[in-house]
């Protein structure tokens, strides 16, 4: 049923010419895809796992930490029930659900088997990541980069496992699982044949990627980073590195919000990179600052980017995923709260008179443009997401906050 406040924000969007209910709807088909490694730390489910590695880490100690396959589901259930619109999982390699343990190049489709039976059971697709950190053949900071032919050829194995599985993840869902590759792989000081080890890194892409798979059911990315710790002097795979890969082996390039130095504008490199490149996949975090990925809000930075994707109309060809962790909070509220401020900040982006703003600069009328922007924040934006969340069945509000209240008193008892 609409309720007053909605009908009364429609009708004011309605005298900017901007139509709510096309945005609505708008929203309602654009899946994101949520990161299971919030629930638990990035701790994953092998059994000899080390210490996360690679420049990765979450601090806190909140009870409630998911500490196997199943408590994590259940999370990511709650959690799903709370967000409006349909989802998917993005999933770590080391997360397999199995009693076997096998090591990184030896991971098979049935070590994950009961991820897909139970994303089957949610009607979600799966993503999936192989896991270049936390092993002791990665404790160098250097995987498809390393030296030694031995590693590389470990890390490759691994690779290629991971596409097989991602793959079949995809065949069986009838929905194409991206396959996102991030390597740690850099130095802490200044190297001297940065050549050789990009060399070495684009070597082992192009036989870790050699096997082809049906498109329809996976899609492989590659992503960079600026620095990590360890890696602060020199990041083997930096952007220049992996736009140019994915530009020539013709990859999804995923671009982290926290993966950039916190001055620059990652939205704004979205339509620069958009017209080399079929397809991107954004991995939406916030950098307090650096990589400290920590829940993202609905601030500037999140709205410029939801504002390039509508404005440049790039949803088409932009695949949404998520990367924050943060083990200070309630990691199913952190799941929550993060996934709807992205929506909220489409909606926003959706609920913008595009045709009025691009006339005004257009003839270069950037008075009218500022304007109009500006008195934009003033809508009623809050009456039409609380409609959108009445439509899917999910509350808002006090309401949330109770229902996320709930839940977390529920597995607090974990410890």
């Amino acid at each position: 049923m609409t309720t007053k406040q909605y009908s009364l924000a429609r009708e004011m969007f309605s005298e900017w010419q901007i139509d709510t209910e096309a945005a609505i709807a708008a929203l309602s088909d654009i899946s994101i895809s949520m990161h299971c490694w919030q629930g638990d730390d990035v701790v994953g489910f092998e059994k000899n796992s080390g210490t996360s590695g690679g420049g990765i880490q979450a601090t806190g100690n909140h009870p409630g930490r998911a500490r196997t396959p199943d408590e994590l589901r259940a999370d990511l259930e709650s959690a799903f029930s709370l967000i409006p619109g349909s989802h998917r999982l993005n999933l770590h390699a080391m997360y397999f659900d199995t009693d076997e343990s096998p090591d990184r190049d030896a991971i098979e489709y049935h070590h994950f088997e009961p991820w897909v039976d139970w994303a089957r059971e949610q009607k979600i697709g799966l993503d999936f990541n192989p896991t270049f950190f936390a092993h002791a053949k990665a404790d160098d900071n250097l995987t498809l980069s390393h030296p030694d032919k031995g590693i590389r050829d470990f890390w490759i194995e691994h690779g290629k496992r991971s596409r097989e599985i991602a793959a079949r993840f995809g065949a069986e869902l009838q929905s194409p699982c991206i396959n996102n590759i991030w390597v740690p792989d850099g130095y802490k000081d200044i190297p001297i044949d940065r050549m050789a080890a990009r060399e070495r890194l684009e070597d082992s892409l192009n036989e870790m990627l050699t096997p082809l798979h049906d498109k329809s059911h996976m899609l492989d990315a590659v992503e960079s980073k600026l620095f990590g710790i360890g890696v602060e002097a020199c990041t083997v795979g930096s952007h220049e590195f992996y736009f140019g890969y994915a530009i020539r082996k013709g990859t999804l390039l995923c671009l982290d919000m926290g993966h950039f130095h916190p001055t620059e504008n990652i939205a704004d490199k979205l339509s620069a990179c958009a017209l080399s490149l079929d397809e991107i996949l954004l991995h939406v975090s916030r950098p307090m600052r650096w990589d400290s990925d920590h829940v993202i809000l609905l601030n500037d930075d999140i709205q410029a980017m939801a504002n390039e994707l509508v404005s440049a109309n790039l949803l088409g060809r932009t695949h949404i995923g998520l990367d924050f962790f943060d083990a200070t909070i309630s990691r199913t509220a952190a799941w929550v709260i993060g996934t709807r401020n992205m929506q909220k900040a489409l909606l926003r982006a959706l609920l913008m008179p595009l045709d009025k703003l691009r006339q005004a600069e257009n003839a270069l009328d950037f008075t009218t443009r500022l304007t109009v922007t500006e008195e934009l924040k003033d809508l009623p934006y809050g009456s039409v997401w609380n409609e959108f969340c009445a439509r899917s069945d999910v509350p808002a509000g006090r309401e949330l906050i109770a229902s996320l209240d709930n839940y977390q008193r529920g597995v607090s008892v974990r410890g």
